[in-house]
Formats: C-alpha cells, structure tokens, sequence
C-alpha cells in the first residue's frame, strides 16, 4: 500500500537527486514503425489493451532458429507451446518451421493441444503429478494416440512407480522420457545407480512403459556471466553424454532410432550446432523476443510481441497525491516528469518500448490506469496507444484475450489463447 510516509521519502528522494543532476530530456515521439502500428490499431478501433504479433518479424525470427536447428547434425525443432500459448500461433510456428513437435507444460494445454493437434508429437515439459496423467486418460481424445505421440517426463523413481501403477491399472502402454539433471539442480537424474533403477523398470515393463529418451534443460546457462557459462556448457554436455552411454552400454535394447534425446531452450540452443549426442532442440521465447531474452547469443532476433494499451488520460504537470506541493519541484529538477499518461490497465510484467522518455510514475503503479512521465517532446494524445514490450511471453500473452495479429500495416487476424483450466 502506497503510504504518505512512503510518498514523502520517495518524492523527497526523486527531487534531492534528481537537483544533483538535471536530466536531459529523454522523450520523443512514436518511431515509424509504432507510429504505423498506432495508426493501424486506431483505424480499427481497438478500445482495450490488446496483445499484438508481427507475423513479418515472427517469420524472420522462425527462420532464424530453423538455420540453427538446421546445422549438420540436423536436428528436430521442439516448438515450445507455454512460451506462445495460443494454438493457432503454435500451428503458424510449426507450420512454418515444418515440425509437429511440441512441448506442453500444463495438462488443460495438452488436452486442448492433443484436440486440436493430434498429429502433435507432445513431449511433456515438466514432470505432472499421476493425477494429472489420470485426469488426461480419464477423458480420451479419439484422434489423439498417446502411446505413440506423447512423451510423460520423470523425474524420480518414485514418481516413475507411479505412473506405472497408473498405466497397469488402465491397461495402457506410456511413454517415458527421463529428465536429465545436466546442472540446473532442479531435479531429475544423472548417471548412476538411480538412472539404471529407472530404465530398468522401464525394460522390465514393456507392456507398459516404453522409454522414449531424455531431457535435459540447461537454463542456469542463461545467468551465467559469458566466462562462467563458457565453463559450464562442456560439463552440461558431459552430464547429459554420460547419461547416454549408460543407456547404450547397460540397457541397449532401449535404444532406438526413434529415442528422443531433448535439450537446450531459447536461450541456449545454438549452443548445440554440431553437437551429436542431443537430437531435439526447444525454444519458444526467443520467437517473441520479450525483454528477459536480450541476451548476446539472440542480438538477431527481433521482438515481435507488443502490448498496445490506450491512452485514457493527458495532464499536463507532474502530480503527487496529498503532495501537491511537490509536483512543481520535480518538473523542475526533471523536465521528465513536465507530463503525465494514464493507460488503460497497466503493471504488467512488461517495459515501455514507445514512445521513447515514458516511465511508471512511483505514486500511480495500477493494474486498473497505469501512470506514466515523461518531457514535453512525448507526443501522444488521448485514444494514441503506449506500446510495452513483455518481460516474458508466457504469462503475459494468456492476459489480453485474441492476439491482434498484424502483417504489414494491416491487421490479418485474431487468435484465442489457451485456456488455463478444462
């Protein structure tokens, strides 16, 4: 809760310094690019936040992962559904990248995915309670074949006893991929006495587990200074190939052509051009490019996921609430704060992209009108929009309803997003 003592030290803070220091003035108007996007989401009448997607920076970025994937050896893209959690952007990222693979992360995303999609090859992201794997079979999808085109992840031995019970009990047959502890510590295996207990059970039970691979996901790589992550990515390999040949040394008769060896993710998969030991490869982020994912290895990739939220209020001068003394002295030590935007809706988990010289007012951060300063040289009027880039695609893009789906100056479509329950 916003307290007078807190407005008083914050607002006493922000002048102090900001009287040490003027700043210059940091504002300016819509590049080309969102003063055309702007233009576009007017003439359509668009009157609520709404979610965009550049199909033409998308397909550019879909390319870009493709070339990697691509590398001798070649490799399966694994189209990470949670990352950009709408079907029909799921389908436009598969279709484009020529894959059928896909990774879900939550039950209600695999049944709506396996209804929509049953050709999908779904590997599970995570490790999901049997209740889970028990809600999914209690309510079959006809054109959807989980013994062929599902992978469950485990992550214990225990959980595995679980879901064995569970497929002798409805007289199934499930496939099991294990998950790899490979550095992140997050759980999972290495090689080892538990790792052999677990394809052990899965060999002797071929009636009803079938070992479909491993997983092995390395995103600690992404927090990593560049000399520390250097170090680490050849102890990742290293845990991940001694899983490998412990699975083709002691349990060979589980090895297949079709075993599903899955690492990496959006932060880390061009780390594995030429690597022979991982043969499926995830990323679902980078597609979007949101703010967490402004990292070297990605300097390419191009944003293309955009909150657009409409400008409700204009007011000239900066305002504190009980502090109305206090406006005028920031205006002053800050030609930043001479004007103030309140958007519609707000605090979302998300930058300010443009106009360029916006920042959240301290006293109006709102889920209902978001507060924003900025200088004179800030050209909006009410009915513009404010566009923010995401910090991170996968909650965010579940917040708005249809993604507004633009091509070109022209809005081409709405796509649902997933829905969170059944």
């Amino acid at each position: 809760m916003l307290t007078r003592r807190k407005l008083l030290l914050a607002t006493g803070g922000i002048a102090a310094g900001a009287a040490l220091v003027r700043p210059g003035d940091e504002g300016g108007a819509h590049s080309p690019y969102f003063a055309r996007l702007n233009k576009t989401l007017r003439g359509k009448g668009i009157d609520t936040p709404v979610l965009v997607i550049d199909l033409d920076r998308l397909d550019r970025n879909i390319d870009r992962v493709m070339q990697s994937v691509a590398s001798t050896p070649e490799k399966t893209y694994r189209v990470v559904a949670k990352s950009i959690p709408s079907p029909q952007l799921v389908d436009y990222v598969a279709q484009r990248a020529n894959t059928r693979a896909l990774m879900v992360f939550h039950r209600p995303f695999l049944q709506e995915m396996a209804r929509l999609n049953p050709q999908a090859d779904i590997l599970m992201g995570k490790p999901m309670p049997v209740a889970a794997a028990e809600a999914f079979y209690a309510t079959p999808i006809d054109a959807f074949n989980p013994e062929q085109n599902l992978q469950w992840l485990i992550d214990t031995n225990q959980r595995l006893k679980q879901y064995l019970q569970l497929a002798q009990s409805r007289k199934i047959k499930m496939r099991i991929n294990l998950e790899l502890d490979v550095g992140l510590h997050r759980g999972g295996f290495e090689a080892g006495s538990e790792l052999a207990q677990a394809l052990a059970s899965i060999q002797n039970n071929p009636h009803h587990l079938e070992f479909a691979g491993f997983m092995g996901y390395d995103a600690h790589l992404m927090g990593l200074p560049k000399i520390l992550a250097d170090r680490e990515l050849p102890h990742v390999k290293a845990k991940y190939m001694a899983c490998v040949t412990q699975l083709k040394e002691s349990f060979s008769a589980l090895v297949s052509t079709d075993n599903c060896f899955n690492g990496a993710g959006s932060p880390t998969f061009r780390h594995y051009e030429g690597n022979t030991v991982v043969n499926d490869l995830s990323a679902g982020s980078c597609l979007m490019k949101p703010t967490h994912y402004d990292l070297p290895i990605l300097e390419d990739f191009e944003p293309s996921a955009f909150i657009a939220s409409p400008v409700l209020k204009h007011l000239q001068g900066s305002r504190v609430p009980t502090l109305e003394w206090a406006g005028p002295m920031l205006r002053v030590a800050n030609q930043n704060q001479t004007q103030m935007y309140f958007c519609y809706s707000g605090n979302w988990l998300a930058e300010n992209e443009s106009p360029p010289g916006l920042t959240p007012h301290f006293a109006y951060a709102s889920s209902n009108q978001q507060g924003y300063s900025g200088s004179d040289s800030v050209k909006l009027e009410v009915d513009d929009f404010i566009f923010l880039r995401p910090s991170q695609s996968e909650a965010v893009l579940l917040q708005f309803g249809d993604l507004v789906v633009i091509r070109g100056n022209e809005i081409v479509d709405r796509w649902p997003v997933l829905t969170a329950t059944t």
